[in-house]
């Protein structure tokens, strides 16, 4: 059976246009099907009509590939091959990448209605801009859910990602000044990719939720911020005594998180009442 697929490989093809540019929606993927298909739908549902959805998938033992196959009409493309994580993923992916602007959306993640199109009227309005960010709406298994995303600007970047990564649009060329993500980095290479930029790097920030991203992932585990540590040290981002002050608090606010996914059950349920 074949482990890659998609329109453009049937001679369909995307083109941008003035009016029109072209956005490329990457999914990176290993054994998710359980929301794979709502992932997909969010994007099919989207009234902005200039897009392709690349789908990378790592090599799933579930039934990912099932449902790939069942879209194969409706994504640009995709494939399935061992890989060495999302970001390797993602790299493949920008050497097919044919849009003007490049988002991540995560397997397991769903843009709200008429994301895309509020994203491009963003980047009509700041034309200088390379990187393009929102809100997102945080959802945790115990059903503790909070809006994530704050405007970015450098000194409070360069002390931790503040910016919310999924969905978040990239002009193609950003990657052709700093170039592609460093796998080294297995839970942080979308950030230590922005650090490179530093204080230069253009941005506009749209106020508003477009997307749901679940809970779970590599960039939820502790190693995580170790790795941010790291990242700050060699990007040269933060003086080194700053960026272990930087860690301790992230450690704490690590440690405090079942407690306040608690209180905001329970201040939840009041409010219901």
């Amino acid at each position: 059976m074949p482990r890659c697929g998609g329109l453009r490989l049937r001679g369909g093809t995307a083109q941008n246009s003035p009016d029109l540019p072209l956005v490329t929606v990457v999914t990176a993927t290993f054994n998710a099907a359980e929301h794979l298909v709502s992932c997909i739908e969010s994007v099919l549902a989207q009234d902005y009509p200039n897009i392709e959805h690349l789908i990378f998938d790592g090599g799933s033992t579930d039934s990912t590939l099932d449902i790939l196959r069942r879209y194969d009409d409706r994504i640009a493309l995709w494939r399935s091959q061992p890989d060495k994580g999302v970001y390797d993923a993602w790299n493949h992916a920008l050497d097919e990448a044919r849009g003007e602007w490049v988002a991540y959306l995560g397997a397991d993640d769903e843009y709200l209605p008429g994301a895309v199109s509020t994203y491009i009227h963003l980047a009509r309005q700041n034309p200088q801009a390379d990187y393009l960010s929102s809100q997102a709406l945080w959802l945790h298994p115990s059903g503790y859910e909070r809006i994530i995303g704050l405007p970015w600007s450098w000194p409070a970047f360069s002390r931790h990602m503040t910016t919310t990564h999924v969905g978040s649009f990239h002009r193609r060329s950003l990657y052709n000044s700093l170039g592609k993500y460093d796998i080294t980095f297995p839970t942080a290479a979308d950030y230590e990719l922005l650090l490179r930029a530093r204080n230069r790097l253009r941005t506009a920030f749209l106020p508003t939720v477009t997307v749901k991203m679940r809970a779970g992932g590599i960039s939820d585990e502790a190693p995580a911020l170790d790795e941010a540590k790291r990242v700050k040290l060699i990007a040269g981002s933060r003086h080194p005594l700053l960026a272990q002050t930087d860690h301790v608090i992230a450690w704490f606010k690590f440690l405090l998180r079942p407690l306040r996914r608690a209180l905001n059950k329970v201040r939840q349920r009041m409010d219901s009442r």
